[in-house]
């Protein structure tokens, strides 16, 4: 009778090619993706200090505050949750937990790597608001980020929100997926769709703190909040995959906050007299207008602007890949571009 080392010897090598089981089955990672997104949600509404009303907004002090607290327990323990399964049920090493995690390696090369591919796309915004806005000066001087940061609402937007958002759509659910049979490219495109579920709340935020908008420009904004949360997630996965590293996509997600949505139509305009943007970003589409008044411009700014978004949206293109370029990665698309 031959050896039962010589026999398993003789079926790894006959089953050499043969794909390994994957630690989580699809419908088991999507059934942890929706709990995880829940408990992101829903410690929104079981507490009057985090819940909204008609009379208090969820831009109230109080509320953002209660709010944070919440999403950081929720976080942590989550966190903790997964990096334990890793460990004691997929039997990775902590050092692995944490690379899945994206919280290990650092990688400051990815981080400003990425923050200068989204730069280039973000190039008009950028041209509009530092040089034609003037706003260059501030952000040399650094008042503009203290003024920013100085208040709850940009508390909210370019820290606490960012890095709670990533933690639970990126560290926490995309690695649960990686340990499915999806390739990259569908985790890419998948996994984000929590993330745009997860904002389809504000709705009824919105309907509570504006009752006199007709329900129609209340779906539809809706609507329009979940296309380009999503869209920002499949980029965001993306760069998470390709690098591994969460802090830089918490900075890319900060960064895109702070420019907001890039102007598409109209005329480019210098203001008189400004605001603090507070409130701008992609979390405040019904914000109030930033500036108070404005005055025109030559015609040659706004085709300088439109010219430099395209450019922009040219080099970023361009450099999508190389940019992202890690040995820290978490997946490769070798297989999906070949």
């Amino acid at each position: 009778m031959a050896p039962t080392g010589f026999i398993e010897k003789l079926k790894s090598l006959y089953n050499k090619d043969e794909k390994p089981e994957p630690v989580l089955s699809i419908y088991t990672a999507v059934v942890l993706s929706v709990i995880f997104t829940l408990l992101y949600v829903v410690p929104f509404y079981v507490s009057p200090a985090t819940r909204p009303s008609p009379t208090l907004s969820r831009d109230a002090p109080s509320v953002i505050k209660a709010r944070i607290r919440a999403v950081t327990t929720s976080c942590f323990l989550s966190s903790l949750g997964v990096f334990c399964f890793f460990i004691y049920k997929a039997n990775y090493p902590p050092t692995e937990g944490l690379r899945l995690l994206g919280w290990w390696p650092i990688g400051p090369l990815e981080i400003g790597r990425s923050l200068l591919l989204t730069a280039l796309l973000f190039m008009g915004p950028l041209f509009e608001s530092g040089i034609v806005e003037g706003e260059w000066r501030d952000w040399i001087r650094g008042s503009r980020v203290a003024q920013t940061l100085g208040g709850w609402i940009g508390w909210r937007n370019f820290v606490a929100g960012p890095i709670t958002e990533e933690v639970i759509f990126r560290s926490i659910i995309i690695p649960l997926h990686l340990l499915t049979e999806l390739s990259p490219t569908r985790i890419v495109f998948i996994t984000p769709l929590y993330f745009g579920i997860a904002h389809v709340h504000h709705f009824y935020e919105f309907r509570l703190t504006h009752p006199h908008t007709s329900f129609g420009p209340s779906i539809a904004r809706t609507f329009f909040q979940f296309g380009y949360t999503t869209i920002f997630g499949w980029y965001a996965t993306f760069l998470y995959l390709r690098t591994g590293s969460l802090p830089a996509v918490i900075i890319v997600h900060a960064f895109c906050n702070y420019c907001g949505l890039p102007r598409l139509w109209g005329r480019v305009e210098a203001p008189e007299s400004s605001i603090p943007p507070l409130t701008r970003g992609k979390e405040d589409p019904d914000a109030v207008s930033t500036f108070v008044a404005h005055q025109p411009l030559n015609i040659w700014w706004t085709i300088a602007y439109y010219a430099i978004l395209v450019a922009g949206a040219f080099a970023f293109y361009s450099q999508l890949w190389p940019l992202t370029e890690s040995s820290h990665a978490l997946a490769s698309f070798a297989t999906t571009i070949s």
